[in-house]
């Protein structure tokens, strides 16, 4: 049952979504703010159809935490890389984190933009390598390091 918390003049709605791995409870939040001029009926009314139509997207799976790149990612590489793709790839996706992660690894999903990944794409293709080694990156070390992150999305959408 969605819990409703009042906050000035908008409520707090929160659902559970389960529980992680850990054993931890995943609560979502939303906040909803009534239409001007509503009665106290009228609010209490579309209020609990708010906070049940959340509590169905929560349930469903619709409503995504605001999970940071990098933890998504550990999660793919756990549930899904593992157990799907060939070690080799395994591994090389593995030696590409440290670049993606420094780069948007501190980003929520759902922040993430075009304009990130290009800004990540440029930097690859710059003259710092961030490795302590001469030269720039191979164009297709930066392809690689789009596809991890392209797959990871793909991932994410699916979920």
């Amino acid at each position: 049952m969605a819990t409703i918390q009042k906050r000035g003049n908008s409520y707090q709605i929160k659902a559970s979504c389960g529980y992680s791995v850990e054993g931890k409870q995943i609560m979502q939040t939303m906040t909803w703010k009534p239409e001007p001029g509503w009665s106290d009926a009228q609010i209490k009314k579309e209020l609990n159809k708010a906070a049940v139509l959340f509590e169905q997207e929560c349930n469903h799976g619709r409503i995504t935490s605001a999970t940071k790149f990098e933890n998504f990612a550990e999660k793919w590489f756990t549930e899904y890389a593992a157990l799907s793709l060939k070690p080799r790839t395994y591994a090389s996706y593995e030696q590409l984190t440290k670049r993606v992660y420094r780069a948007i690894g501190h980003m929520r999903l759902d922040k993430i933009t075009t304009r990130h990944i290009q800004k990540f794409v440029l930097d690859l293709c710059g003259d710092e390598r961030h490795d302590n080694r001469e030269g720039k990156l191979a164009p297709k070390t930066v392809k690689h390091h789009v596809a991890l992150i392209s797959t990871i999305y793909e991932y994410a959408v699916k979920q």
